[in-house]
C-alpha cells in the first residue's frame, strides 16, 4: 500500500475517532468520495492498524444503525421550514 494512502487512512480514522462523524461528514472534510472513505475504513484500516479499526467499526456501525432516525428528522425539518416559508409569503 501507498505511503500517502495509509497517510490519508489514518488521518480519516482519528477524525472519526475523535468527532464520531459519518462517512459523509469525513468525505467532505477531506475533499473525497463517499466511496473512498468507505473502503479506507472498512478495508485499508484493518490492514494498517487493527485496534483502531476495531474501535471506528463500533462508530460506523452506531452511525448505520441510526442512519434512518437522521434521515426522517431532515425530512421532518424540511417540511417544518417550507411550512414557515409558505407563512412569510402569505403576510407579505
Amino acid at each position: 500500500m501507498k505511503e500517502y494512502i495509509k497517510e490519508r487512512t489514518l488521518q480519516e480514522a482519528n477524525y472519526v475517532a475523535s468527532s464520531k462523524g459519518t462517512i459523509r461528514q469525513t468525505a467532505r472534510i477531506f475533499n473525497l468520495s463517499k466511496s473512498t472513505v468507505h473502503n479506507d475504513l472498512s478495508k485499508r484500516l484493518v490492514r494498517i492498524d487493527e485496534r483502531l479499526f476495531e474501535q471506528i467499526k463500533d462508530i460506523l456501525d452506531e452511525n448505520f444503525s441510526e442512519k434512518h432516525i437522521r434521515g426522517g428528522e431532515m425530512t421532518r425539518r424540511k417540511y417544518i421550514e417550507k411550512s414557515e416559508q409558505k407563512n412569510v409569503q402569505k403576510i407579505k
